[in-house]
């Protein structure tokens, strides 16, 4: 074999090792773009399926509750102010009158059937802190919550 034989040898071995080199390259390359492009589809997928749960769980109406409204209070006419400003944000009031006593301080919400989540949105409504609210449960009711109007009438948030 003469000296230049086996430099041709030598140069088409390192083209050959240059040209695996350069294959795996372009295969890694090819790998990570194809994460990429996976990794950003399911990206969107995912963004996609959690924005359409949460649209889904905005348009579920909300229960209608029912309820009745009982002045506790000896300000006249309270229940009806109540009871209209309920109506107004979507509650079913059934009943309106006079509770039987008329010496009720704070205004209380009283779940009826164990849903407190319902007695929650009236107390909320009417601006009722958390503590005034109670669960006297009584299958004998066909309302879900009554609402005992008491003297702190004035500081109740009702709409006109």
């Amino acid at each position: 074999m003469e000296p230049h034989e086996h430099v041709e040898q030598l140069d088409i071995k390192e083209h050959k090792k240059q040209k695996h080199k350069l294959t795996a390259l372009w295969q890694n390359t090819g790998i990570v773009v194809m994460l990429l492009v996976v990794g950003y589809f399911s990206y969107a997928y995912m963004t996609r399926n959690d924005k359409a749960t949460a649209d889904a769980a905005q348009a579920k109406p909300l229960k209608v509750i029912q309820l009745d409204v009982l002045n506790g209070s000896r300000i006249k006419g309270a229940a009806s102010r109540v009871t209209n400003s309920l109506r107004l944000n979507g509650f079913d009031v059934v009943e309106m009158k006079n509770y039987k006593t008329n010496n009720i301080h704070q205004t209380v919400v009283i779940d009826r059937v164990g849903d407190l989540l319902s007695a929650r949105r009236v107390a909320q409504a009417l601006g009722v802190s958390e503590k005034y609210i109670i669960q006297q449960i009584n299958p004998d009711y066909f309302v879900d919550v009554s609402v005992i109007v008491g003297e702190d009438y004035s500081s109740l948030k009702l709409s006109n």
